[in-house]
């Protein structure tokens, strides 16, 4: 009984990373080719293939053998590296940013109280 709730948890998680890796090949082929030479990142077509791989065998095998975690590796490369580097450089973040610092308030600058 305790193993096929493992293994339904399991198909959850698997499933779960499958469409976020889903996501992040949608979101890799939308960026624009120039930003990844300016990010100094690897081409888009090779991140393109890279993720396509990931949600491919996310979604063949299962996730307790060897290939589908090395897709999670790079699913989790494009998503802590390259992919804010290109959003630095296409100018891509929440919203504008106005010039100032992180202790800004809403009235101006935080001194701490001095």
């Amino acid at each position: 009984m305790l193993i096929y709730g493992f293994q339904s948890v399991l198909s959850w998680v698997q499933l779960a990373l499958g469409i976020y890796a889903a996501v992040m090949l949608i979101d890799a082929a939308v960026r624009r080719d120039d930003a990844y030479r300016a990010a100094s990142k690897q081409t888009k077509g090779m991140w393109l293939i890279f993720l396509a791989l990931a949600t491919a065998l996310l979604f063949i095998l299962p996730i307790m053998s060897f290939l589908p975690v090395i897709g999670v590796i790079a699913v989790i490369v494009y998503t802590v590296d390259v992919r804010p580097a290109l959003r630095e450089v296409s100018g891509g973040g929440r919203g504008p940013r106005r010039g100032g610092s992180s202790s800004d308030g809403p009235y101006g600058p935080y001194n701490g109280g001095r």
